[in-house]
């Protein structure tokens, strides 16, 4: 799996088991969420910054484990669905109306031997959960991070976000942008997107030289 590429944008992007790129950044989270017979009372927390992979990783999970994806903020009263494994996406979005089902889905999986992955950009501790309960459960639930890219994979993220809109960017190009931009997943995108909107705009190729142009009119 070490050519594999992590990245979690809306659209326009392959999800597939083969396109996640393991690199020192998520090696830690992407071995713990695939490992999930060694979960802790088989749930846990996957976290990092927007753009990390979180929904890919959660993705690939669900596949091999025929799990159910259900965003927080969508979770209805009284929801306690059939899977044995659940991905609750973007915890930290959780309704408070919709609390005690999640705390109830928490303890029917754990009574069923079920697994539950949750993400969010932040650890548990910080989510603002009213529900006591839920939030010493939430609280005891085993967490990895997804962190900030290294320079190997905000290179593979740069190539596969060109790659993503069809653009098959030159390596020197790559090399430019990852040493000029701020190492961050949404720095990225950003830079991926103003350099193709920028190209149509102005009917110029997508190059070393209208990067340049650009990165010096952003300052």
């Amino acid at each position: 799996m070490a050519d594999q590429l992590a990245f979690d944008w809306p659209t326009g992007v392959a999800l597939g088991p083969d396109d996640f790129f393991v690199s020192e950044a998520n090696a830690q989270a992407f071995a713990i969420v695939n490992a999930s017979d060694t979960w802790p009372e088989r749930k846990l927390v996957l976290t990092g910054p927007l753009g990390a992979g979180k929904s890919h990783l959660a993705g690939v999970f669900a596949a091999r484990n025929a799990a159910k994806i259900i965003h927080a903020s969508d979770i209805p009263a009284g929801f306690v669905p059939n899977a044995q494994a659940i991905v609750i996406e973007d915890m930290e979005t959780l309704p408070t109306g919709s609390e005690e089902a999640v705390f109830h889905l928490h303890n029917n999986l754990r009574t069923r031997g079920g697994l539950l992955l949750m993400t969010a950009q932040t650890p548990p501790s910080r989510w603002p959960i009213a529900l006591p309960d839920l939030a010493s459960r939430m609280q005891a639930t085993t967490v990895t991070t997804i962190a900030a890219p290294d320079d190997a994979l905000l290179s593979a993220l740069i190539m596969k976000l060109f790659a993503d809109r069809q653009i098959s960017p030159k390596p020197d190009l790559v090399r430019y942008l990852s040493t000029r931009i701020e190492r961050s997943y949404a720095a990225a995108a950003d830079i991926v997107a103003a350099l193709d909107d920028a190209a149509l705009a102005q009917g110029r190729k997508i190059n070393k030289s209208l990067a340049g142009d650009l990165l010096d009119k952003r300052g």
